[in-house]
């Protein structure tokens, strides 16, 4: 009958032999856990090695089908051979015969002499057929639950001495451990796996991204290009026409032209904004390095801006007397503030702008303050990007690129510098340019 009455944790310390399987076997699982590389490897190895030590004639590992009731062999050790070809077929059912008992009750199960008892009748013949007149069964159990059963079969009754019950409990104990540590290994190497595909995919797009733009910014270069040369001839063509050397024109006819001209020239400078913002993402731009007057790039920016409208006023602020010389490069600092001076007039439909420097020890500090439309915490990193405005829609109700401030940002890096924003709608903005006082 089906029992496990005996002692299942005592065993003899006294007997040498048995403390010397002990290691043995913990030796064998443990070159289990070394060698294999999934769970079921673990039981394979471990099962071939101890299974002559605990006594038995073969044994089996039982592990449950995730989703299911039902437990699949998963390693055999001296299986007979004439029935190996059905090793894949067979299933047993939690709570049904010893193996699908120990696992559902979590408990070792014991049958001492399979013949010995009619109530046993029913494994009589297998029991026959497989050669094994006892057997014992014990779950395969960790902290986070039962992953099987592991079963011993035995060619003669009464085979399991207290010794050999203290030692099969061992051996299913460690067995559960060891397995349970291979398969969160192997769970850990196939989330490794699926990470560095991941990561090669990442790889893969992030080339394309940097190829596209590539792409885009050679494509942007050349049609800068091929369109500044026609631009600056119909430019030209104006001033002849104004000068009259095709003939006279009328005052009506110059204020045509002088509008048209305007518009070429500012369509002009942003082909110019283009090519230089592709310029510095290559990296292709040249420095010219000089002495100067911290001063002057805010003045000359300002005479120099496009953007200045009636009802704006505009206020500068500037320290008196001699200056440190700031070494810089002149044109880069300039252009930079003459980005921020246009933007400010752009987005600032009447009210006050503030232009100020300011020199604290080794830093110079140009400021640029508007009493405009403001700008959303959210949108205040955003609009540094090239080609981005706040309002980005086709009835927008300011004009423009979206290449000042990426230009700007991207000038006042190359000179060891950045610019910094603080805003807040409808009360206005103010752009802070900061730079070293000597440029090194």
């Amino acid at each position: 009958m089906l029992a496990d009455a005996m002692d299942w944790g005592q065993g003899h310390e006294g007997h040498n032999d048995v403390g010397l399987r002990e290691l043995i076997a913990m030796r064998e699982i443990a070159r289990a856990f070394l060698t294999a590389r999934r769970a079921e490897d673990v039981f394979q190895f471990a099962l071939d090695r101890v299974t002559p030590l605990v006594g038995a004639t073969f044994a089996c590992v039982y592990v449950i089908e995730d989703g299911t009731d039902l437990m699949r062999l998963a390693a055999v050790h001296n299986w007979p051979q004439r029935y190996a070809k059905y090793l894949d077929q067979i299933r047993v059912r939690l709570g049904l015969g010893p193996s699908g008992i120990a696992a559902l009750e979590r408990r070792a199960v014991e049958i001492p002499d399979v013949f010995a008892d009619v109530a046993e009748e029913e494994w009589h013949e297998i029991a026959e057929e497989l050669g094994f007149r006892a057997l014992a069964a014990l779950p395969l159990e960790t902290p986070n639950g039962v992953l099987g059963a592991v079963t011993f079969y035995f060619a003669a009754p009464n085979s399991l001495s207290p010794d050999t019950r203290g030692l099969v409990r061992m051996v299913a104990d460690q067995m559960a451990a060891i397995a349970e540590k291979a398969r969160l290994i192997q769970d850990l190497q196939r989330a490794n796996t699926r990470l560095t595909e991941s990561n090669v995919q990442l790889e893969r797009q992030y080339n394309d991204v940097i190829e596209a733009r590539r792409v885009k910014d050679q494509f942007l270069a050349n049609i800068s290009h091929e369109l500044r040369t026609p631009l600056t001839a119909v430019i030209g063509y104006i001033s002849l026409m104004q000068e009259g050397v095709v003939g006279d024109i009328t005052d009506e006819q110059n204020e045509t032209l002088d509008q048209v001209k305007a518009s070429s020239e500012h369509l002009l400078t942003l082909i110019g904004d283009l090519l230089e913002l592709t310029a510095l993402k290559r990296g292709a731009l040249d420095f010219e390095i000089s002495e100067i007057d911290p001063r002057e790039p805010l003045r000359e920016a300002l005479a120099t801006s496009f953007g200045r409208k009636k009802g704006v006023e505009v206020m500068v602020t500037e320290p008196e007397g001699e200056l440190p010389a700031m070494r810089t490069d002149r044109k880069k600092v300039t252009k930079a503030l003459r980005a921020l001076i246009d933007n400010a007039f752009k987005f600032t439909p009447k009210g006050t702008i503030t232009l100020s420097v300011e020199i604290s020890g080794q830093h110079v500090a140009y400021t640029i303050q508007d009493t405009g439309i403001g700008v959303p915490a959210e949108a205040q990193q955003l609009i540094f990007d090239e080609f981005r405005q706040l309002d980005g829609g086709l009835t927008r109700a300011y004009g423009g690129s979206g290449l000042g401030l990426s230009l700007a940002r991207r000038l006042a890096r190359l000179v060891q510098g950045d610019i910094s924003l603080e805003s807040e709608p409808g009360v206005g903005s103010t752009f802070r340019l900061d730079l070293p006082l000597r440029m090194t």
